[in-house]
């Protein structure tokens, strides 16, 4: 079989769809052997398409948009969505089935300060007709930083991607009250990243139909099925916890069957980046999507 190298930003079960085309066997019948890493902290891995230590990489097409308000072209293109909605929740100490965001206001909250999650959370906040400012926001660091921070005692609320959440609930420490992704409604939030002259290749080809696939399988197959695939890359979270956040992400809808990058789920990323300040001149969706790769 032929390697395919994958690399992730970051791991947590909200990119099932790209993990499960290795833990579902997909590549694998497609002739190819996934190898499957985490780029370094502060490191992109878009960085791996370029030195050629990847193939693809799970991004984000706000990546792309960095490029442009620089006035560079993309060193890689988007060419398929893993979620078209924000994974990310927020983390109560206590059970609040009332929950509204504007109980934020002057509470201290954990917030992952990553360029993309917390141009989201502002958004959000807007949406949600919330002052992003009337929040006591703190940067605790790494998601694993934030998760110790806040199981030390530290903060009100934490903003976190799925399982971290629901582990935290499934261990008494916190109660998840909201999420993100349900806030703002669909987006290009992640996205598989890779040259175009990879995408041109046979392998791309042979990935793209094992991706295919995995999407069919991450909507149709019970949660608990994908954690029992998935539970060996995740062995420091419950695999009942695992498949509760598998299963949220399903009828959250962030997994649409399509895998295509659509113009109007691009659109919105553009209004929460406009939302901080940000602004790409153009017709950027042209230049930092292409089609995928097909026979």
């Amino acid at each position: 079989m032929a390697r395919i190298n994958i690399q992730f930003t970051r791991f947590p079960a909200f990119y099932s769809p790209l993990i499960g085309t290795a833990a579902g066997g997909f590549l694998q019948a497609e002739g190819l052997d996934p190898d499957l890493s985490i780029a370094a902290p502060g490191v992109s891995a878009i960085a791996a398409l370029l030195d050629g230590s990847a193939h693809v990489a799970q991004s984000a097409v706000s990546q792309g948009l960095s490029s442009l308000e620089k006035g560079e072209t993309p060193p890689a293109v988007h060419f398929a969505q893993i979620n078209e909605m924000d994974g990310f929740f927020v983390t109560a100490r206590q059970p609040d089935a009332d929950f509204a965001w504007s109980k934020l206001a002057g509470r201290t909250v954990l917030v992952d300060h990553g360029g993309q999650p917390l141009a989201m959370f502002k958004y959000a906040c807007l949406k949600q007709g919330l002052d992003y400012a009337s929040i006591v926001a703190v940067d605790k660091g790494s998601a694993a930083e934030m998760d110790a921070a806040f199981r030390g005692g530290e903060g009100d609320y934490i903003h976190q991607q799925g399982p971290a959440p629901q582990q935290l609930e499934h261990d008494g420490v916190g109660h998840v009250v909201a999420s993100v992704g349900e806030a703002i409604g669909p987006c290009a939030f992640s996205s598989l990243a890779a040259t175009r002259e990879w995408l041109e290749t046979d392998m791309a080809k042979a990935f793209m139909r094992a991706y295919r696939k995995t999407r069919a399988w991450i909507n149709e197959v019970p949660a608990a099925e994908i954690a029992a695939a998935e539970a060996s890359h995740f062995p420091d979270i419950d695999q009942d916890v695992l498949a509760a956040t598998i299963g949220f992400y399903q009828k959250l809808g962030c997994w649409a069957p399509h895998v295509e990058i659509t113009k109007s789920a691009f659109e919105v990323t553009l209004d929460v980046f406009r939302n901080v300040g940000r602004t790409t001149d153009g017709d950027a969706y042209a230049e930092v999507i292409v089609p995928p790769p097909s026979d």
